[in-house]
C-alpha cells in the first residue's frame, strides 16, 4: 500500500488541529499508522483505492471533514484560461488521451515540495500501473510559451531531458536515460513517440519518460502547468487529485483549452457526479440503524456532499475521487463517518469451532522458513498480461486462462507462476538499497486448475548460482526430502545456471540464475537469482 509521510507541523496548519487530535483520530479514517512516528513526522498507509489520499493536502482535505472542521463537498474555482493545447491526430494512435491545468500562485516549501513529488509517483503506480496507464508531467510554465501542442514525434527529435546537461535524441534517451532505461519498454513497437512542445518548439515533456530540463520545477517556482497523458480516462482522476491537492495549498486552478478533431474542451472538469442512495439500503448492508438524515451527516463528514430527501439521499461524489463505483462505496464511507466505534458489539448467533486448514498450516511453516533465510513475504498480483508474464520472462505461452472481458490490457490472464510477478517487483523497488530478497506464496491457474506455488528471488551485485541452489538447500531439506537436480530448458535462466527440482522423478520445480534478456525485459541492472516450487506437490509429499 501506499506510504504517506505527514509532517507534524504542515498537518496542524493544513488541518487546522492539533497533533494530538489528528493522530488520536487518524486510524478510524481507514488509515494504518506506522509502528515507529519520528519526532517531526509519521509514516501512514493508505489503501490503494483511495488516491487522493497520497498526499498530506489530500489527508488534510478529509481530516478536517471527518473532525467536524469543514465537512461537505470541496469547492474549487476554475478560472477560465487563456493557454490552449492542440491535440495531433498522430498521437492518438500511441497515448491519445491527454488532460492539462495550470495551478498558479503557489507558495512551496519543503513539505509541500517532498508531498507533490510523492503524489506523483505514487500516482504513477496506484492509478497508472507504472505510467503504462497514467504518467504525470510538472512544468514551470514561466519557462515556455504557449500554445502548446501535443504529438507524435520522430524518434530522432532531439532535446535536453531533466537532470542532464546534454541534448539526446527520443531513442536515445530511452537508451541512456535512467528513466529512459525503466519506462521506455512502454514505447517499444511504435515508431514514432509522444511529446508536448511550445510555440517555440521547445519541448516540455516526453510522456510517459521524461520532461525536458528546461521546465524543471525550482524553489521559487509560483505557475505550474500539469499535463497527465495515457491510455485510460483515469487521466483525469489523477489530474483533478494532483490539482485539488494543489488547490489546498493556496494554488488557483486555471483551465486550460484543449482542440483537437473532436471539438474543443476545457480541461480539468471539477464538476461532481451525482447518486442517489437508499438509507435502508445502507443500514441492510453497514450494519447501522441512520435515519436519512443521519446517513447524509455521515457523508457530509467524508468530504460528500448530501442531502436527505425523505428515504432517500441525494449525494455529490468530488471530482477527485476515484474509487466511487457502486453506491455500497458510499455506504462504506458513510460507515466511517458515523463512526465503526458507534457500533454496538453483539455475539454470534451460532458458535464453532474451527481449526487450520492442512495447506494453510503448510504455508505458514513455509513462510517461516523463508523469513527466517532472511527473505521478505510479497504479494504479487494474480490478473496479469501475456507481455510481462510470456515474453518478458522468454517462456512459451502455455497453460494460461484468459480473462474473458479484461477491464485493461494489463490484466488479461490468470498467472501460471509467480516469478514474473516478483520479478515485477523488484523493478518497481530499484530506488531502495540492496540486497533485496523477497518470496511470494500464492494461487496460480495453470491448464484451467487452480494450485499454489511458493517464489522467491533475490537481486545484488553478487548474486549467483551458489546462492540460490543453496535456498533450495534450505526449503528442501527443513521438508525432510529426497530431491535431484537436472539441467533446465526454462528460457528465464541463463542456460548453464539454471536447475530443475526432481522429487520421485516428477519435476517440483526450478531455480537458477536470471538470464540478461529476462533482466532486461524488467529493467533490472544487478543480477538476480530465482526459484520456483509447485506447493501442492510439496505438501503431499
Amino acid at each position: 500500500m501506499p506510504v504517506v509521510r505527514l509532517y507534524y507541523q504542515d498537518m496542524e496548519e493544513l488541518v487546522g488541529a492539533s497533533r494530538d487530535v489528528i493522530m488520536s483520530r487518524l486510524a478510524m479514517m481507514g488509515a494504518d499508522i506506522g509502528k515507529k512516528a519520528e519526532e517531526d513526522h509519521v509514516d501512514v498507509e493508505f489503501f490503494p483505492d483511495r488516491p487522493d489520499l497520497y498526499c498530506s493536502e489530500g489527508v488534510a482535505r478529509a481530516m478536517r471533514g471527518f473532525l467536524g472542521i469543514q465537512t461537505g463537498l470541496p469547492e474549487y474555482n476554475v478560472n477560465p484560461g487563456k493557454i490552449v493545447l492542440e491535440v495531433d491526430e498522430s498521437v492518438k494512435s500511441v497515448r491519445p488521451i491527454i488532460g492539462c491545468a495550470v495551478v498558479r500562485r503557489l507558495e512551496f516549501n519543503d513539505a509541500a515540495i517532498e508531498s507533490l513529488m510523492n503524489l506523483q509517483e505514487d500516482l504513477h503506480w496506484g492509478l497508472g500501473r507504472n505510467r503504462r496507464k497514467v504518467a504525470i508531467g510538472v512544468h514551470d510554465i514561466s519557462m515556455v510559451v504557449p500554445p502548446f501542442r501535443y504529438l507524435a514525434a520522430d524518434p530522432e527529435r532531439r532535446f535536453v531531458p531533466l537532470d542532464f546537461n546534454e541534448s539526446l535524441s527520443m531513442r536515445e534517451i530511452l537508451e541512456k536515460h535512467p528513466k529512459g532505461i525503466g519506462y521506455g519498454h512502454i514505447l517499444k513497437g511504435f515508431d514514432r513517440y509522444p511529446l508536448i512542445v511550445d510555440a517555440h518548439d521547445d519541448v516540455l515533456s516526453f510522456p510517459p519518460v521524461i520532461n525536458g530540463n528546461l521546465t524543471r520545477v525550482r524553489d521559487d517556482t509560483h505557475d505550474l502547468f500539469i499535463d497527465v497523458t495515457g491510455t485510460d480516462p483515469v487521466v483525469y482522476k489523477a489530474l483533478n487529485i494532483v490539482v485539488t491537492a494543489l488547490a489546498e495549498r493556496g494554488g488557483k486552478i486555471e483551465s486550460v483549452l484543449m482542440k483537437d478533431t473532436d471539438g474543443k474542451r476545457a480541461s480539468p472538469d471539477l464538476r461532481p457526479s451525482s447518486w442517489t442512495v437508499q438509507a435502508e439500503e445502507a443500514n441492510r448492508l453497514i450494519g447501522f440503524d441512520l435515519s436519512s438524515r443521519q446517513l447524509a451527516e455521515s457523508l457530509e463528514k467524508m468530504r460528500f456532499g448530501a442531502k436527505a430527501k425523505g428515504q432517500m439521499v441525494e449525494v455529490l461524489v468530488p471530482a477527485y475521487r476515484a474509487d466511487i463505483m457502486h453506491s455500497w462505496d458510499i455506504f462504506e464511507d458513510a460507515a466511517k463517518g458515523y463512526g465503526y466505534e458507534n457500533l454496538a458489539a453483539d455475539l454470534p448467533k451460532t458458535v464453532t469451532v474451527g481449526k487450520p486448514n492442512p495447506i494453510e498450516a503448510f504455508k505458514s511453516e513455509i513462510r517461516e522458513l523463508l523469513v527466517g533465510l532472511g527473505y521478505l513475504e510479497t504479494m504479487p498480483f494474480t490478473l496479469t498480461n501475456e507481455a510481462v508474464h510470456f515474453q518478458n520472462m522468454y517462456r512459451a505461452p502455455e497453460g494460461a486462462t484468459r480473462v474473458m472481458h479484461p477491464i485493461s490490457e494489463l490484466h488479461t490472464i490468470l498467472r501460471t507462476s509467480i516469478l514474473s510477478g516478483l520479478l515485477e517487483i523488484l523493478s518497481f523497488n530499484q530506488h531502495h538499497p540492496l540486497p533485496q530478497r523477497v518470496f511470494a506464496v500464492g494461487e496460480i491457474v495453470l491448464h484451467h486448475k487452480t494450485r499454489t506455488n511458493l517464489a522467491a528471488a533475490s537481486i545484488h551485485s553478487a548474486a549467483s548460482f551458489s546462492e540460490i541452489r543453496s535456498l533450495a538447500d534450505s526449503v528442501l531439506r527443513e521438508l525432510m526430502l529426497e530431491y535431484e537436480i537436472k539441467p533446465s530448458e526454462d528460457g528465464a535462466f541463463l542456460p548453464g545456471r539454471g536447475a530443475d527440482l526432481m522429487v520421485g522423478g516428477k519435476k517440483i520445480g526450478c531455480f537458477g540464475e536470471v538470464h540478461p534478456l529476462v533482466m532486461r525485459s524488467f529493467g533490472l541492472e544487478q543480477p538476480a537469482v530465482a526459484i520456483e516450487l509447485q506447493f501442492d506437490d510439496l505438501a503431499m509429499c
